[in-house]
């Protein structure tokens, strides 16, 4: 940042002004959200500068209850080993750069979670993460023929290692007993690629142990405390919060903001004015998953296995059947079942989507709305599905399901970024994770969904370079004591990613999978 973030403390302000006389405290770095988002940074700015104060706002009554409770996302470390969304085929040929893309963040957040561990920072990785083979998966000969082309197209990429293919029924079966039992093979032909690579985190509980660090080490954190209000205050922020409880008011001055607050981003960021949110919007989508209440079955199946989405379906809808680890006790889900709400927040606002309308962004709002008519056709089916239809897609995957062995749950609340656009479209419908900050670093914010929690250290460093780039020369070696590979695309030295990579898997607990 251009100014010394360092000037102020976290300490009661008393002031004659007027204009600040509500204040009742200042600190140098206010994080809004106590989930995945605001704790990364938090603990990565600990790292970097141990000397500034921080403070937590978060409107619920504990920690990562939204988007990073472990029932309101699919716990999936993304790395695009098994998601075949980051991987389209255009003109027969597949597209992988999103794919390596995806990956390589993924890899920062590996190598951070194990520096972290390395420094006691962060407690047994194997309350937050385990490994978990992903599986992508075929229907029919025109997905086994795109299958097959994936998996050539990946398998020898340093990046996807041990990954393999198999269209061999009774290899299949081996493999996923529960999706083949009652399956005909003849009538509808199946393949699967898959890497023992992948991982299931607990996102909640990693967030939990990231902010137990930080408050030992100094940070506050008010739960029950909604912000209501942002606005500037000479060059920093005023940041207004309520108590949900008591209803009284607190008035935070901060040198720098940001606002992890999932859904209701967006509408934070419009409070604060500043000019680079203008035109964007929010299209929330909340979801469904069916949890099996069958032990015998959830023993049988030990995988993520990913397949296509329906056309117009978003990409957090892509159907998978998903072994969980959550407090240590092994489930399975599937799903996800697509809904809508108006809601920015699971425990939001009917009055979300309407009160982030602006002048600026209600003609990409309604831009979209006329472009996506896939989407909305989708969303109406979804909306329309019973208990039996639910079933007939878990079937297509499990084809012995039973009704009575599965409970529907409700799952968490996204808001797909609707992005402005110069031209005639107005705006565009994104399914990814959005950096918005201002032109002078003092305040940022994350908009938008999946791949989200898996790559929050590589969001987070594109933060720092963004809005702390005068201090990056001297955090430089920091950060590379942090994520070693930094700086450094690992598709281009393999070297470097093979090392990481069994660093990682020791110190992660990995490499044991009876661990």
């Amino acid at each position: 940042m251009v100014r010394d973030i360092a000037e102020s403390r976290c300490v009661p302000v008393v002031t004659d002004s007027k204009a600040a006389a509500q204040i009742t405290d200042e600190v140098d770095v206010l994080l809004i959200g106590a989930g995945i988002m605001s704790a990364t940074l938090g603990s990565m700015l600990k790292q970097l500068e141990p000397d500034w104060t921080q403070m937590v706002l978060e409107r619920l009554d504990g920690p990562a209850e939204e988007s990073s409770s472990p029932w309101n996302n699919a716990g999936t470390g993304h790395s695009a080993l098994c998601e075949l969304n980051y991987t389209p085929e255009v003109n027969g040929k597949i597209q992988t750069s999103k794919a390596l893309a995806v990956n390589e963040k993924f890899q920062i957040s590996r190598q951070f979670w194990a520096y972290l561990i390395e420094n006691n920072l962060l407690e047994d990785p194997r309350d937050f993460i385990r490994p978990v083979p992903h599986v992508s998966f075929a229907q029919g000969a025109d997905q086994i023929a795109y299958l097959r082309k994936r998996f050539e197209a990946l398998h020898n990429h340093p990046l996807f290692p041990d990954m393999k293919f198999t269209d061999d029924r009774d290899e299949f079966a081996n493999f996923l007993p529960l999706m083949a039992k009652g399956r005909d093979f003849d009538a509808n032909p199946v393949a699967i690629s898959w890497t023992d690579a992948g991982t299931d985190i607990n996102y909640g509980a990693l967030t939990k142990q990231f902010l137990a660090v930080a408050k030992s080490h100094g940070a506050e954190i008010r739960y029950g405390h909604e912000v209501t209000n942002i606005s500037h205050f000479g060059d920093q922020w005023k940041v207004e919060a309520k108590n949900v409880h008591t209803g009284d008011t607190k008035v935070i001055k901060a040198n720098f903001v940001f606002v992890g607050a999932g859904g209701m981003a967006l509408p934070l960021l419009q409070k604060a004015g500043i000019p680079e949110i203008r035109g964007f919007g929010g299209f929330p989508v909340s979801g469904q998953w069916l949890r099996c209440t069958n032990e015998e079955l959830i023993e049988q199946h030990n995988a993520k296995v990913y397949g296509k989405a329906s056309v117009g379906a978003p990409p957090m809808s892509v159907p998978h059947l998903d072994t969980r680890v959550i407090d240590g006790k092994t489930g399975l889900l599937f799903g996800p079942y697509a809904g809508w709400t108006p809601k920015f927040l699971k425990q939001g606002s009917y009055f979300d989507l309407i009160k982030s309308l602006r002048p600026t962004n209600v003609m990409s709002l309604l831009s979209v709305g006329i472009q996506e008519m896939g989407l909305t056709k989708y969303l109406i089916e979804e909306l329309l599905k019973d208990q039996e239809a639910r079933m007939e897609s878990l079937r297509e995957y499990m084809p012995s399901a039973r009704s009575e062995d599965w409970e529907l749950v409700t799952a968490g609340q996204r808001v797909q970024v609707i992005k402005p656009v110069v031209g005639p479209r107005f705006g565009s419908l994104e399914f990814g994770t959005a950096l918005i900050n201002n032109s002078v670093g003092s305040i940022a914010g994350i908009l938008g969904a999946s791949p989200g929690a898996s790559i929050a250290p590589a969001v987070m460093l594109e933060l720092l370079e963004r809005c702390f780039g005068d201090h990056m020369v001297e955090w430089g070696e920091k950060i590379k004591e942090m994520v070693p590979s930094y700086g450094i695309k690992l598709a281009t030295r393999p070297d470097l990613f093979h090392e990481q990579w069994d660093r990682t898997q020791t110190i992660l607990q990995l490499t044991d999978k009876s661990k």
